[in-house]
């Protein structure tokens, strides 16, 4: 892997080296842009140059139970110790949520890699070194999560869950390893009863850990699992629960006949088992971590039926089963959403964040009502609520889509100060809520910002992608944007290995980056390979759109760009799907066909108003028009070849008598100055990017026009941007990343970029002809523009 990585950011090179943390930057905005940017920093900080050493490549961070940071100290709640709306018009975010399988190593410890052990020391080093060592242990402590034991917190919030669920922890009383010794020297020995087979699992199960682990490979153990298996429809029901309860500490592999054998046999005795017992039994497999569908299947029918006995706690340990098994019971969606309702006030914080997860994992779909019902309740006592518990209840808010403001204004409130104490999946999932639901906060971003560069170390390839596609599609760059997208790239180079399985981590990144005008080349060739793009086509995930908005961005951006490119062919064959789409979905919406209906009445015809996708890469249209020097609108859109010999030369020259019979009937208090009034808010931004002469940006002449060289000298090409409340931040003016990255490509290309936003045309859509006349025209004839054109 290359030691340095080109990071190109538009229109100079930023150098990122391996190992720092700092970069120097050519920023192509100029200062006015960057304050006027809503929601843009207002300070910017000078960030320090740190060395971090690399971990090796197949490292896993493995994550213990003070996972995600706990709410303020002395919370009763605490204990002691988982689709996004379109970008665009046909944009689906890489924010859905995924769940993969990581590496299988554990984590080194940076510094403890870093800091050598002396052979001799003073006593005041040795104890630099043990705080040091101290500071690492508890930072890796909080960066850890347990899969397995972290969604069961909830569990000991009430007695009743102690009947309910399998405890993993060591043993209160250990056995000593004599004794083991004698058990399994008994075996062989005489012929014992289930009562008696029974004893010996639970009096190993108590041996010390060390001891355990080696059972597995003695031979009088597994004599001892042979003779269980042999008398398995011996044993009463309470005494092979205990069986299996023991299996957990004694690590008994999924796959062991042993478990084959229980399996089967609590399949065969369910309809006779009680619902508390049936529970437990489901929590051991899951601690156990064998799949056992068949087993659950029934489960969920027996719940089925007897749903009007499930206590609280019940439910709860249910929910989490349905999430643990990834499996959502169609027929009991609906009982689930009523018992929700019921409970909702009696559940604890961390009860509800744990039905929040298994409804999640299990991708059980919840209605907007008890949706809102739960949004409001957390919304009240965020402040006691577990950071691990409320970050449950936001994934689920994110998979709902769920625009609830109270519980977001809160969140603001609360969240950044914990931000420094929350490990990085927990901030992963904080910050791609965010960016899913396409809400701004300046305040929490600039928090996960400030904190992640420390934590970057401990970033699966899916955190790096999840942090660089949230800060993009909201397109914010924060104070310490160097430090923070040096390190995230760095990180990518590290995680390259594990692009080969999961490519989409790999294309949300670039994605993610790209919207805010930085290009690693190195990683953008990796992606554009042959070898590479067959692995997107191949996914179970629809990459297509996101590798065809890579590939022309990288072509319109990057003129010196060397490395891979898309096939042509390929470009071809995407532009044909997003084009089908776009005319089944896009094309005929009721904002966009009325305004390309009053261009075409106003201008003269169809010939003079296109409504295509210029860029079929960005996936949204544009109503394109073009005007002469004089003020002519110019026609181009011809259909018909005779229609287009006919209508050569011709235009309308829209006059001052023109526009009185236009607009005549108008209501009288309002003039077309007064409805135009807030299109002018953005005439200065148009009269900076109006390029005229027909001269291209080098190496960007064949992205957008099909037939280059047809630019005419003195041609003015406006692209109307017909947007709507998908494209910005939400209840904000604040384009998303897809949509800046869209108008600054349309600019690089020659087009003034028009905007027709949503909260002046929809309004006006219920308003008279004349006065829409009148709009449109004050956008497109704008004083400034053709005085600035001549």
């Amino acid at each position: 892997m290359a030691t340095v990585l080109m990071c190109r950011r538009f229109p100079r090179l930023s150098r990122v080296t391996a190992f720092s943390t700092t970069a120097e930057r050519g920023s192509s905005k100029s200062k006015k842009e960057k304050q006027d940017k809503a929601g843009a920093a207002k300070t910017t900080t000078e960030s320090g140059a740190t060395i971090q050493l690399l971990k090796p490549q197949d490292y896993r961070v493995l994550y213990n139970p003070a996972a995600y940071a706990k709410g303020r100290a002395g919370s009763q709640q605490h204990v002691d110790r988982d689709s996004s709306q379109a970008l665009g018009d046909t944009f689906t975010s890489p924010g859905a949520t995924q769940t993969f399988p990581t590496a299988s190593s554990q984590a080194l410890s940076p510094v403890r890699n870093a800091l050598p052990k002396p052979k001799s020391s003073t006593l005041l080093e040795q104890t630099i070194l043990a705080t040091l060592y101290k500071e690492e242990e508890e930072k890796e402590k909080r960066e850890m999560h347990d899969s397995k034991e972290d969604p069961r917190m909830f569990q000991k919030g009430r007695p009743e869950y102690r009947s309910l669920s399998c405890d993993s922890a060591e043993p209160a009383q250990t056995l000593p390893a004599e004794e083991g010794d004698l058990i399994l020297q008994s075996v062989a020995g005489i012929e014992a009863s289930p009562g008696i087979l029974r004893d010996y699992f639970l009096n190993l199960s108590r041996l010390p850990a060390e001891r355990r682990a080696a059972l597995l490979s003695d031979r009088r153990f597994s004599a001892l699992c042979h003779r269980a298996v042999t008398a398995i429809r011996l044993f009463s029901t309470p005494d092979l629960i205990q069986i299996l309860k023991a299996c957990v500490p004694l690590a008994v592999p999924a796959s062991h006949p042993l478990l084959n054998a229980c399996e089967a046999e609590f399949c065969r005795r369910a309809w006779d088992m009680g619902l508390e017992q049936l529970l437990l039994v489901a929590d051991c497999w899951r601690c156990l971590d064998r799949s056992v569908p068949s087993y659950l299947s029934i489960l969920f029918s027996y719940a089925n039926l007897h749903w009007k006995d499930l206590t609280l706690p019940q439910f709860v340990q249910l929910l989490y089963v349905i999430g643990e098994g990834r499996r959502s019971p169609v027929d009991l969606a609906q009982k689930v959403e009523s018992t929700i309702l019921k409970y909702l006030d009696a559940f604890t914080l961390e009860e509800l964040g744990a039905v929040c997860l298994g409804l999640f994992k299990s991708l059980s779909g919840i209605s907007d009502h008890v949706m809102r019902r739960i949004a409001d309740r957390v919304s009240l006592q965020m402040e006691d609520m577990s950071t691990y518990a409320l970050v449950n209840v936001l994934k689920m808010l994110r998979y709902t889509r769920m625009d609830h403001l109270p519980l977001m204004r809160e969140l603001g409130k609360v969240i950044p100060a914990r931000i420094p104490a929350t490990n990085i999946q927990g901030i992963m999932h904080i910050t791609l809520t965010y960016s899913s639901l396409h809400f701004f906060d300046e305040d929490v971003l600039a928090a996960v910002a400030a904190s992640l560069p420390s934590k970057v170390s401990y970033c699966r390839s899916k955190d790096a992608a999840k942090f660089l596609w949230s800060f993009g599609c909201l397109d914010y760059e924060p104070p310490n944007e160097e430090e923070f997208y040096s390190s995230l790239i760095k990180q990518l180079h590290a995680k390259l290995h594990e692009f080969s399985r999961f490519p989409e981590h790999l294309l949300t990144a670039l994605l993610g980056l790209a919207f805010v005008k930085r290009f690693p080349e190195e990683l953008i060739d990796f992606a554009l390979r042959e070898e590479f793009v067959q692995k997107t086509r191949d996914s179970k995930y629809e990459l297509n759109k996101d590798l065809f908005t890579l590939g022309k961005s990288v072509e319109i951006e990057c003129p010196t760009y060397q490395g891979s490119h898309l096939p042509p062919q390929l470009c071809q064959e995407f532009t044909e799907m997003v084009s089908s789409f776009a005319e089944r979905e896009i094309y005929v919406r009721p904002e966009i066909v009325e305004a390309t209906s009053l261009l075409e009445s106003m201008l003269g015809g169809p010939e003079y108003v296109k409504n295509h996708m210029i860029l079929p890469h960005t996936r949204s249209s544009d109503l394109e028009v073009r005007l002469a020097m004089d003020g002519h609108p110019i026609p181009f859109n011809f259909k018909d070849p005779v229609a287009a010999k006919k209508l050569k030369d011709m235009g309308v020259s829209l006059t001052d008598d023109l526009m009185s019979q236009l607009v005549q009937g108008r209501a009288h208090n309002q003039s077309p100055t007064e409805v135009g009034n807030e299109a002018r808010i953005h005439r200065q931004e148009r009269e900076g990017t109006l390029l005229l002469g027909g001269a291209l940006p080098a190496g960007a002449t064949s992205q957008a026009e099909p037939k280059p060289g047809h630019w005419q000298p003195g041609e003015v090409r406006l692209a109307l941007q017909v947007s709507n409340r998908n494209h910005f931040c939400y209840s904000s003016k604040r384009l998303l990343g897809l949509h800046c990255l869209k108008r600054r490509q349309l600019r690089l290309l020659g087009y003034v970029v028009v905007e027709i936003p949503f909260w002046e045309w929809f309004p006006l859509l219920k308003r008279t002809r004349s006065e829409k006349l009148s709009y449109l025209h004050y956008k497109l004839f704008c004083p400034a523009l053709l005085t600035r054109a001549g």
